[in-house]
C-alpha cells in the first residue's frame, strides 16, 4: 500500500477498531479521512463512514477530506511495507500543525504526514523522508522526520486513534523490544533532550544497529539484554513514566509486568503492542487481545483504551494501561519492614505506624480508627538473632506470603472494614470490579460476597491465621466455569482434537476388511513373529520398529505361528485387526503433531488448519476395503494411509520424524531461555526422538542431519555473540553433544541391546553374526563342535570382517577369467559352505586308524569343497570385480590338483589363549586365522565387493597381493566343526562382547542395504525413480489387478504433491527477490520478521532436500513410499508461503484471506473425494471407474 495514501488519512478522532473497554467510543471505521467535527466525514482507503467522536483539529483548523493520496516517488532507501513507495511530496507549501500528542506534528502539503522534530538534524535513521520548515532561531529551518506507520507500530497506534500515548517531552520511557531503533528514534524525538529513552533489545544483530543509532541520539540509552531478566539491567535505569512494549513474545504481558515492578513509577502508564499470532495463532485475534488484557488486569494494570493497528499491521492491537497502587498490603508491608537498628534496639521500634488510606467514598475527611477493625497477632521474639532468622527465612518469599507481624506485642495491624476507595475515580465495568476484588483479597483476606460476584459485598471478617504463621489464607476458589467459558478458554486445543478424532475414524474404519497379507506386511509381520518366538533373524533396518510390531502382536494375543506369505488370507487365530489398530495409532498422532508443529513455527491459524488438513487429506493411500469405488461412502482421510492402516514400519518412521521436527521447533522457541528447565526438556526430547527415528529405519538419519545443520548454525551464531562468556559457550557445546549426540546414540544402542536380549534362540539370521555370538543362541549346534581342529575335520570358515559371511562355493562357474567353479562368501547356512581340511598332494592320504594330526600354526593344507570335492585354488588371473587381486576358484577333484591348491595357515591370535605364541593348536570359534597362498604369497580375502547377477549378488572372494596384517577381511575363524574322532567342546563358555556384536550387525545391515541395487536383466514394475516422485509421474499397484480382486493404488493427492513441489521453486524465487531488494536498500520486513521467515523456510527446504537428495545419488532400488518423509517438509513449505503471501499479508483484506482459505479447503476435500477409491480399495473391473487417470504414466487401467 502506498505510503502517500496513508498520509491523507490522518484523523483526530479515534476509530473504533475491534472495540475498547466497556463499550469503547465507537469512532470512525477503518481508515477515516482527515476531517474534524461532525460525524467524521468521508472515509479514506476502505474507510467507510466515520462515526462517534470526531473532535476539531487542533492547532490550525485546516479541514481536509480523506481520500487516496498520490503515489509519491518515495524515499531513496524506501522501507517497510509501503515505505519504499511512500515518501512524502515536500515543497514550500507545507503547513505544520501540532498533533494532540505533544511532540508529534502533522505536516500538510500535497500529502499530509505524521512527523517528529529531528533531534539530530541532517541525519536519517532508516531512510525516512525529512522536511525542513521555516521557523527556527535566527531564521533557520527546523527539520522534521516523517513517521511511517508501516515501519512503526507506535505511529500506527497514533493513526489508529489513541487518545493519549503518555510519551511527551521530558518523559522517561522504557522501550522493550527496540529492534534496530526505528521507532525508538521517533520516541527520542518526542521526549526531546530533557527526556530519556531506555531501549532494550535482546538480538545482538539488531542491538548493533541500535547502538549505532544511539551514538548520535544522546537521550537514548541502548541496553542489549533480555527483557525477561530486568534484574540484569536494573542498575542502568531509574524509574520511568511510561513503558512501551513491542516484544512480540507469547509471555509479553508477564514481561511487561515484570519490568513494571522494577521500573514503572506509581501512577505510571504502559503502552503495549500485542501481536496475536505470536501468542496464539490458532484462535481469533480478538480472543488473544482479551486474554492479554485480562493478564494485565491481574497484574494490577487498569486498561484505558485499545485500538487495532489495521491496516498497517495485521492482527495487532495497541493497549494503553494505567498502573495503580492496588495491593495495599504489599505497600503497608514495605513501610512496616523494621530496620536493622530497630531490630538491634527493640525499644527504638515505633509502637504505631501512621498509614494514609485516603478518603472514604462520599466523605471529605480522612479515615479514622473507627473505620478500621483491629486484628492482633501473637508476639514474636525481640532478639536480633530471632528477627534476623525471620528476615532470612521469610522476607524473600512470594508477595502473598510476606510476614505481617514484625511489630511489638501491643502493636496491631489495622484494616479498613468497609469498601476500599477507588483510586482513579469511580469504578467502571467488570475489569475495575475484578481489580477491586484483588485489592480486597490482597489486603485483608477473602471477600464474602453474594449476587454472583456482581458487587454486593458483606462486611469483612478478620482472618484468623495460625499462631506465628504470618500468612493469610488463600482466596476462595473461583466460581464454576460454564461450558461456553471452558470452550473459550481452551479454544486453541479444539481444532487439533477435532482433527485427531477425524484421523481416528479414518484409520480405524473398516481396518480389518482387507483380510489378506498386503505388500510389506509379508516382511514386517514375519519379523514380529520372530520376536514372539524369540528366533534370531536379519534385516536391513534397525530393530526398534519391528520390536514394536512384535509388541503389538503380543498385546493382541498373537502366538507368532503365521508365516505372513504375501497375498495369503489371514487365518482365524491371527489377530491382524488388533495389530493394525495398534500400528494405526502412530498414524493418528501425525495429524495433531502437524498442527502443533505449525503453531510452533509461528504460522497463522489458517495456515495451521491447512497443514493439518494436508496431513489428514493428503498423500499416499492404501487403506481398507469398500464394496465399490463409485458407490463408496465419502471418507475423511486419504493422507499417508498406507502407513497407518497396515503392519508396516513407515507409520512409525513418519511419527518420529514428525516428533523430531516438533521438538526441534519447541527447543528453538526456548532460545532466549538457555539452560532453563524447558530448554533442557525440549533439547533432550529432540535427542530422544532422533534416536527413535534412527532406530526405525536408517532413513531417520536424514532428519538427524537436519537437526545437525540447525545446531551448527545455532552454535555459530552463539560463537559470534560477544556477550556470551567462555563458560556459557562451553555449556552450550556440551549440552548439544550430550543431548543430540550421546543421548540419541544411547537410544539407538539400547534398541539393539534389547534386540539381542529378546532374540536368544537360533533362527534364520544366525549366519550374519559372528561365530561367538551364535554360540550362545539356544538351539544351534555349536555345542557339538570339537574344540581342536584336526586334519580330516569338516569345517565352515567365517570371515571376520564386519558383515562377513561364510566361505562358499557352488557348481556354477565364472563367465570370465578361468571359467572355473565360483568361490564366494554367503550369509546363509547350507552344505555348500562345508570344507574338509586335507593334506598336500605329496603327503600320505588320511588314515582313520592313524593318530590324530591336529592343525597348527604354519601347516600347509588343502581345503576340499565337501559337496563337489574340488579344491580351493588361486592363480595369477585378475578377480572378476577387484581386478588388482587374484581370482580364487575351485579346481580339480579328489585325485586331480596342483601346487596352486596349497594354503599356509597363519595364526593371528586366540580369544581364550591370547597371543599367537600361546596358541598350540587351532581351536574352533576362538582362533583367528589367515590363509596365505604358498606359491603367490597372497592372502584369502572376502571384502564387500558384490558379484554381478551371474554370481547371485554374493560377496566376491579373492587373493589379496597386499600383506596388510590389520586387514580384518583377511581374518577367518572355524565356525562349524565336525570330526567323529574328537569329543565335543564347551563353546558356550566363550562370550561375544555386545559392542562388537552391535558394530558387526550394523555393518552387515549397511552392506546388505547397499546390495539392493536394480537388476538390469529384470524389470521391476514396482520400482520407481526419485525424479518421478515430486510430480506424481508414477503410482504403484499394491496387489493383484484382476477383476475379482480388491485393488489398492499408491498415489499422492495431486493438489498437495504438485503444490508443495511448486512451493519449493517459489521459495527460491522469493528469497532471490528479497535479497535483491535488500541490496537496493528496501526493507520489506523487520529483522525479527526476516529471521523468522528464513528460519521456517530453512527448516522446510533443508528438511526436504536432506530427505530427497540422497535417493538421487544412491544406487539401491527405490520405491514411491521412500518419498513419504520428504513430502512432509514440502507441505510445511507450501503452508509457509501461503501464510506469507496471503494469510499474513497486510495489503489483503480479511475477506480475500477467507476466500483463499476456503478455496484451498474445498479443493482438498473435493480432490480427496475424487480419489477416495485409491484409499478404500476398488472392487470389480478397474476400467469401470471413470476419470482416475490424470497422467498417461499412471498404470491404473488395464490396456
Amino acid at each position: 500500500m502506498a505510503f502517500a495514501s496513508y498520509l491523507t488519512t490522518l484523523r483526530v478522532g479515534a476509530p473504533g477498531g475491534r472495540g475498547g473497554f466497556g463499550g469503547g467510543r465507537g469512532g470512525g471505521g477503518g481508515r477515516g479521512g482527515f476531517r474534524g467535527g461532525g460525524s467524521g466525514g468521508g472515509g479514506g482507503f476502505r474507510g467507510g463512514r466515520g462515526g462517534g467522536r470526531g473532535g476539531a483539529t487542533r492547532g490550525g483548523g485546516v479541514v481536509k477530506r480523506g481520500g487516496g493520496g498520490g503515489r509519491g516517488r518515495g524515499a531513496p532507501r524506501g522501507g517497510g511495507r509501503g515505505g519504499g513507495r511512500g515518501g512524502a511530496r515536500g515543497g514550500s507549501n507545507v503547513i505544520l500543525e501540532p498533533h494532540r500528542h505533544p511532540g508529534v506534528f502533522i505536516a500538510k502539503g500535497k500529502d499530509s504526514m505524521l512527523v517528529t522534530k529531528n533531534l539530530v538534524p541532517g541525519e536519517a535513521v532508516y531512510g525516512e523522508k525529512r522536511i525542513s520548515i521555516d521557523g527556527g532561531v535566527d531564521g533557520t529551518k527546523v527539520e522534521y522526520r516523517v513517521w511511517n506507520p508501516f515501519r512503526s507500530k507506535l505511529a500506527a497506534g497514533v493513526l489508529g486513534g489513541l487518545e493519549k500515548i503518555y510519551i511527551a517531552p521530558g518523559k522517561k520511557v522504557l522501550y522493550l523490544g527496540a529492534a534496530s531503533g526505528t521507532s525508538v528514534s521517533h520516541v527520542a524525538d518526542i521526549v526531546g533532550p530533557e527526556g530519556v529513552v531506555y531501549a532494550v533489545e535482546f538480538s545482538p544483530r539488531s542491538g548493533r544497529d541500535l547502538i549505532n543509532m544511539a551514538k548520535k541520539r544522546t537521550n537514548v540509552i541502548p541496553i542489549v539484554e533480555d527483557a525477561r531478566t530486568p534484574q540484569k539491567y536494573r542498575i542502568l535505569l531509574t524509574t520511568v513514566d511510561v513503558i512501551f512494549a513491542d516484544v512480540a513474545q507469547p509471555d509479553q504481558a508477564r514481561i511487561v509486568g515484570l519490568n513494571a515492578d522494577y521500573f514503572l513509577k506509581n501512577e505510571g502508564h504502559v503502552v503495549i503492542s500485542i501481536k496475536a499470532s505470536c501468542i496464539d495463532s490458532t484462535v481469533a485475534p480478538e480472543t488473544v487481545f482479551a486474554r492479554e488484557v485480562q493478564i494485565l488486569r491481574e497484574q494490577k494494570f487498569k486498561p484505558i483504551e485499545q485500538v487495532t493497528l489495521e491496516p498497517y499491521e495485521r492482527d495487532h492491537a495497541m493497549v494503553v494501561e494505567h498502573s495503580r497502587i492496588l495491593d495495599y498490603r504489599f505497600k503497608i508491608i514495605r513501610s512496616m519492614r523494621p530496620t536493622q537498628a530497630q531490630i538491634a534496639r527493640p525499644s527504638a521500634r515505633p509502637s504505631e505506624i501512621a498509614l494514609n488510606f485516603g478518603t472514604p467514598p462520599g466523605g471529605n475527611s480522612p479515615r479514622t480508627s473507627s473505620d478500621f477493625e483491629e486484628v492482633s497477632y501473637p508476639s514474636i521474639s525481640t532478639s536480633p538473632e530471632t528477627h534476623n532468622t525471620h528476615l532470612n527465612n521469610n522476607w524473600n518469599t512470594r508477595q502473598d506470603e510476606l510476614p505481617l507481624h514484625y511489630m511489638s506485642e501491643d502493636t496491631a495491624r489495622r484494616r479498613f472494614a468497609g469498601r476500599p476507595p477507588p483510586l482513579n475515580g469511580t469504578f467502571v465495568g467488570e475489569g475495575e470490579e475484578q481489580s477491586e476484588k484483588l485489592l480486597h483479597e490482597g489486603y485483608g483476606g477473602p471477600i464474602q460476597e453474594d449476587d454472583g460476584g456482581k458487587g454486593v459485598y458483606n462486611k469483612m471478617h478478620a482472618v484468623k491465621s495460625p499462631l506465628g504463621s504470618g500468612r493469610l489464607r488463600r482466596p476462595p476458589p473461583p466460581p464454576p466455569t460454564t461450558i461456553g467459558e471452558f470452550i473459550q478458554q481452551n479454544l486453541e486445543h479444539i481444532p487439533p482434537i477435532v482433527y485427531t478424532l477425524l484421523s481416528c475414524w479414518t484409520r480405524f474404519h473398516k481396518i480389518g476388511k482387507a483380510n489378506i497379507v498386503v505388500w510389506d506386511e509379508a516382511h514386517f509381520g514375519k519379523f514380529g513373529s520372530h520376536y514372539l518366538k524369540r528366533e534370531f533373524y536379519f534385516d536391513v533396518h534397525p530393530p526398534l520398529g519391528k520390536m514394536l510390531v512384535g509388541f503389538a502382536g503380543l498385546l493382541s494375543g498373537y502366538d507368532g505361528s503365521f508365516e505372513f506369505k504375501s497375498g495369503t488370507e489371514y487365518p482365524e487365530n491371527v489377530p491382524y485387526v488388533a495389530m493394525r489398530v495398534l500400528m494405526a495409532m502412530f498414524g493418528v498422532a501425525m495429524v495433531p503433531l502437524g498442527w502443533y508443529t505449525a503453531v510452533e513455527l509461528g504460522m497463522s491459524w489458517r495456515a495451521c488448519h491447512l497443514v493439518a488438513l494436508m496431513v489428514l487429506l493428503g498423500e499416499y493411500a492404501i487403506p481398507s476395503f469398500v464394496p465399490r469405488v463409485l458407490n463408496a461412502r465419502v471418507p475423511i482421510d486419504v493422507g499417508w494411509l498406507c502407513i497407518s492402516r497396515f503392519i508396516l514400519l513407515d507409520s512409525m518412521l513418519l511419527f518420529f520424524t514428525f516428533t523430531t521436527v516438533f521438538f526441534l521447533t519447541k527447543f528453538h522457541n526456548q532460545q532466549y531461555h538457555s539452560f532453563s528447565p524447558d530448554w533442557w526438556l525440549w533439547l533432550a526430547m529432540t535427542g530422544i526422538s532422533i534416536g527413535c527415528v534412527s532406530s526405525i529405519k536408517l532413513v531417520g538419519l536424514f532428519v538427524t542431519a537436519l537437526v545437525g545443520l540447525y545446531t551448527i548454525e545455532d552454535l555459530w551464531e552463539k560463537f559470534g555473540d560477544l556477550k556470551l562468556s567462555v563458560k556459557d559457550q562451553l555449556w552450550h557445546w556440551g549440552a548439544r553433544v550430550a543431548c543430540l549426540i550421546i543421548l540419541p546414540f544411547m537410544v539407538y544402542m539400547a534398541s539393539f541391546k534389547l534386540h539381542f536380549m529378546i532374540l536368544n534362540h537360533s533362527g534364520p539370521g544366525d549366519a550374519q553374526m559372528s561365530s561367538l555370538f551364535q554360540a550362545h543362541l539356544v538351539g544351534n549346534d555349536f555345542h557339538k563342535n570339537p574344540l581342536e581342529v584336526a586334519f580330516g575335520s569338516k569345517i565352515t570358515l567365517k570371515n571376520m570382517g564386519w558383515g562377513g559371511g561364510l566361505l562358499h562355493s557352488h557348481v556354477q562357474t565364472y563367465p570370465v577369467g578361468s571359467n572355473q567353479q565360483q568361490v564366494t562368501c554367503y550369509h546363509y547356512k547350507d552344505e555348500n559352505n562345508d570344507w574338509i581340511v586335507s593334506p598336500r598332494w605329496n603327503e600320505p592320504a588320511l588314515d582313520l586308524n592313524a593318530p590324530i594330526r591336529f592343525l597348527q600354526d604354519g601347516d600347509v593344507i588343502r581345503l576340499k569343497h565337501a559337496p563337489t570335492t574340488r579344491n580351493l585354488h588361486s592363480h595369477p588371473l585378475p578377480a572378476p570385480v577387484t581386478k588388482l587381486n587374484h581370482e580364487v576358484s575351485c579346481y580339480g577333484n579328489e585325485t586331480v590338483g596342483d601346487q596352486h591348491d596349497y594354503w599356509v595357515v597363519e595364526v593371528v591370535d586366540d580369544i581364550k589363549q591370547g597371543k599367537k605364541e600361546n596358541v598350540k593348536r587351532i581351536h574352533s570359534l576362538t582362533t583367528r586365522l589367515r590363509f596365505k597362498h604358498q606359491l603367490m604369497g597372497c592372502y584369502l580375502r572376502a571384502a564387500n565387493a558384490i558379484l554381478p547377477q551371474w554370481g547371485f549378488k554374493q560377496v566376491e572372494v579373492s587373493c589379496d597381493k597386499e600383506n596388510n596384517p590389520g586387514d580384518m577381511h583377511t581374518y577367518w575363524n572355524v565356525e562349524s566343526h565336525r570330526n567323529d574322532r574328537l569329543p565335543a567342546g564347551e563353546a558356550q563358555y566363550y562370550r561375544s562382547p555386545f559392542l562388537r556384536d552391535f558394530w558387526h550387525l550394523n555393518v552387515a545391515m549397511m552392506t546388505s542395504n547397499n546390495a539392493l541395487i536394480p537388476d538390469p536383466d529384470k524389470e521391476d514394475i514396482l520400482a520407481s525413480k526419485p525424479l518421478d516422485w515430486p510430480f506424481l509421474r508414477v503410482g504403484l499397484r499394491m496387489c493383484g489387478w484382476g477383476d475379482n480382486q480388491t485393488k489398492y493404488y499408491l498415489l499422492g493427492t495431486p493438489l498437495i504433491a504438485w503444490g508443495s513441489t511448486a512451493s519449493l521453486f517459489v521459495a527460491f524465487l522469493t528469497l532471490g527477490v528479497y535479497l535483491i531488494r535488500q541490496q537496493r536498500r528496501f526493507v520489506d520486513m523487520e529483522p525479527r520478521e526476516w529471521d523468522h521467515f528464513l528460519y521456517v523456510g530453512k527448516i522446510a527446504f533443508f528438511g526436504w532436500f536432506l530427505h530427497y537428495f540422497p535417493f538421487l545419488v544412491m544406487g539401491r532400488v527405490t520405491y514411491v513410499h521412500h518419498y513419504l518423509p520428504t513430502l512432509y517438509f514440502a507441505v510445511l513449505m507450501f503452508a509457509h508461503l501461503i501464510d506469507h503471501f496471503v494469510f499474513t499479508a497486510k495489503r489483503l483484506t480479511e475477506r480475500t484471506k477467507w476466500i483463499v482459505f476456503y478455496v484451498f479447503v474445498f479443493s482438498l476435500v473435493l480432490m480427496f473425494w475424487w480419489f477416495k477409491g485409491f484409499a478404500f480399495g476398488i472392487d470389480g473391473p478397474i476400467n469401470d471407474s471413470w476419470g482416475l487417470k490424470w497422467r498417461k504414466s499412471w498404470n491404473i487401467y488395464n490396456e
